[in-house]
């Protein structure tokens, strides 16, 4: 999981970075750089450093050697999201959204099963949700621009829950394969819908959710493909929507 001695201290689940970080920075941009993003960058990436810490703890039946982390990060989430309400407590506002993607990944995390299709697919509303509260801290308040954005990297990070599990751990079932692929149609079709151009991103997407899987390619190509993915899809959306 981490490196012998220091447990739950460094998050391992590259792929997930991505989905951190993408819909926060599109946020911001779009909304507007403000210098409430630094402390709200800080209590967003902290909260992932808590999440994966108490996850790990959860799993580990909560002995006591991966607490740590957990105390650290979480101490040092609450004291960023303070200095963010302290610079606009309207923002509180959107607290409720995190509460049931949270508590689903952590139920999962205690039942390890957070690998479940469901529990990704929540976690990754959760993680969208940011777009609009990095939006509201630039805009002061969100607009439909700011939940379409928030729609399409929805849209695209489930995608590559369908379409990573595909290629990996459901590389052998077809029926998982052409379950990603349907998905990743019905995706194409809203983003065409939304704009031209968009749309023939997700066509590509649509074309690599079909071709790759059965090629068997690498978790590192896969990665990589990946990172291309995503800053195509969140600099489309910025500049069209």
């Amino acid at each position: 999981m981490t490196s012998k001695g220091h447990p739950g201290w460094i998050p391992n689940q590259h792929g997930a970075w991505a989905m951190v970080i993408s819909p926060l920075i599109v946020g911001i941009i779009a909304g507007g750089p403000r210098w409430i993003h630094l402390p709200l960058t800080a209590f967003w990436l902290l909260g992932y450093f808590a999440f994966f810490a108490v996850s790990l703890w959860l799993k580990a039946r909560r002995r006591a050697k991966w607490f740590p982390p957990v105390r650290a990060y979480a101490l040092a989430a609450i004291a960023t999201g303070l200095v963010v309400l302290a610079m606009d407590p309207t923002l509180i506002q959107w607290a409720p959204a995190f509460v049931l993607p949270l508590g689903i990944g952590l139920w999962a995390a205690s039942q390890r099963r957070d690998r479940d299709l469901v529990v990704g697919v929540t976690t990754i509303i959760g993680a969208s949700a940011m777009t609009l509260v990095a939006y509201d801290a630039g805009h002061h308040g969100v607009d439909q621009r700011a939940w379409q954005l928030a729609g399409v990297q929805l849209l695209y990070f489930t995608g590559t829950v369908f379409y990573v599990k595909s290629a990996i751990r459901e590389r052998d079932n077809r029926g998982f394969l052409w379950t990603s692929v349907a998905f990743h149609a019905g995706a194409c079709a809203v983003a065409w819908i939304l704009n031209i151009w968009l749309g023939l991103v997700f066509a590509v997407l649509l074309v690599r959710a079909a071709v790759l899987p059965p090629l068997r390619l690498t978790p590192k190509t896969l990665g990589i493909l990946e990172i291309l993915a995503t800053l195509a899809v969140a600099v489309v959306s910025l500049v069209v929507l």
